[in-house]
């Protein structure tokens, strides 16, 4: 009889405390209102009441909420998707300033079955937030899009304050984790981005539990520095469903903190780490840290 595989249980640093007070019934009503998703909900995102309730912060996922890729770690829907909806850039805009962020996030699913990868309705996502909430810093966190020069200087184009693309994980795993991302072609866009405008900080995720080694985590490190990315944020690896990819390890806060002080030695203007960290956590204080160091 084989032997069945042992349940790691997870450590009491990865509970967290719920608060559903007003600041996150509003958001979340607000949402629906204008049929609105974001990558904290589809994503099953830890921090989510954290994030709307404390921070009144959200990052809002654009182009529907089907995806074309099927990531082995990732809880968003994948299929065929539906239409674009072309009014989505004005109701985000409008929402954002509903709720007067200083700091918002706009992600999106990969749209393979776009041209242009969806960079379009992105670009004019960051023009219609500035249209109407001018003070409002806007990063981007987009897929690949296909790897096309043409595509990311759509979006480069608009101007966002940051530009955000995760590496997500080692190079030996990424064929296992990412479903046809490729390691390579995401420090191509990391780097591109840069010499686009090179005054625009650049930022990417890593998350662990998944099998990595401490030597490859120090190399994605050097890899991210060599393409002159300045952010990097680390965090573990949560397994949203039986379905997906299982947790080979938890990290435990101190080492965290230990790569988190690695990842500064190399050269990253600010770094976040630890075992809640996800992409957009803190977004707003992440900038302005890379500002500061800059």
């Amino acid at each position: 009889m084989a032997k069945q595989e042992e349940h790691i249980r997870k450590p009491e640093w990865l509970k967290i405390k719920l608060n559903t007070n007003e600041s996150y019934k509003g958001l979340k009503k607000l949402m629906r209102e204008n049929r609105l998703h974001t990558v904290c909900e589809e994503a099953k995102c830890p921090n989510i009441h954290e994030c709307w309730a404390v921070r009144k912060t959200a990052t809002f996922m654009i182009l529907g909420d089907i995806c074309t890729r099927a990531c082995r770690f990732c809880a968003v829907k994948s299929g065929l998707p539906n239409e674009l909806d072309l009014q989505e850039p004005v109701r985000v805009a409008e929402s954002v300033q509903v709720m007067g962020l200083k700091h918002v996030v706009i992600t999106a699913v990969a749209r393979d079955d776009l041209k242009d990868a969806g960079a379009g309705v992105f670009a004019d996502t960051v023009r219609q937030i500035r249209k109407l909430s001018p003070f409002t810093s806007v990063e981007v966190l987009p897929s690949d899009m296909s790897g096309s020069e043409d595509n990311l200087r759509i979006l480069m184009d608009a101007k966002p304050d940051i530009f955000n693309h995760n590496i997500e994980t080692v190079r030996r795993l990424t064929p296992r984790v990412r479903a046809k991302a490729m390691y390579d072609r995401t420090l191509e866009v990391l780097r591109r981005a840069k010499e686009m405008s090179p005054h625009t900080p650049t930022k990417s995720s890593i998350m662990l539990g998944l099998g990595e080694t401490k030597e490859e985590i120090l190399e994605t490190m050097d890899d991210l520095r060599a393409n002159n990315v300045d952010i990097m944020t680390i965090g573990q690896y949560l397994q949203p469903t039986k379905k997906h990819l299982k947790i080979e390890k938890y990290y435990r806060p101190e080492e965290f903190a230990e790569l988190k002080e690695i990842a500064l030695s190399k050269g990253f203007k600010h770094c976040e780490a630890g075992p809640l960290v996800r992409s957009s956590y803190h977004a707003d204080e992440q900038v302005n840290a890379a500002k500061a160091n800059s």
